[in-house]
């Protein structure tokens, strides 16, 4: 079983606010790529279609897709969505990190 999970309600009730838009796409697609002075950043987009080698994760009627790339990356790591006054954003807790840089927009394994 993948142990990919949301942490929190709000990162499913978000996805499931920006997707009501955009009834052609079926969920989202999470992956990493080679970004930044550490090494990985997250990388989430809509998607319309399961890949052939992505990992389907579905929570609360919501569908997140992990690239076969990034499953080794992300397994274990829980998904987010925090707001405050002054921002918005997905966070990703990964219980693999080894480094991140000090912006905080890339991380090592």
């Amino acid at each position: 079983m993948w142990s990919f999970v949301f942490q929190t309600p709000s990162a499913v009730q978000k996805i499931k606010e920006l997707l009501k838009d955009k009834p052609d796409h079926v969920g989202v697609k999470v992956g990493v790529r080679t970004r930044g002075c550490n090494g990985l950043s997250y990388t989430l987009e809509y998607t319309k279609s399961k890949g052939d080698s992505d990992e389907e994760v579905v929570q609360d009627g919501v569908r997140v897709f992990i690239e076969k790339k990034a499953q080794l990356t992300l397994l274990g790591t829980e998904m987010d969505y925090v707001e405050d006054k002054l921002s918005s954003e997905f966070v990703f807790n990964n219980p693999n990190i080894k480094g991140t840089c000090g912006c905080g927009e890339s991380f090592n394994i």
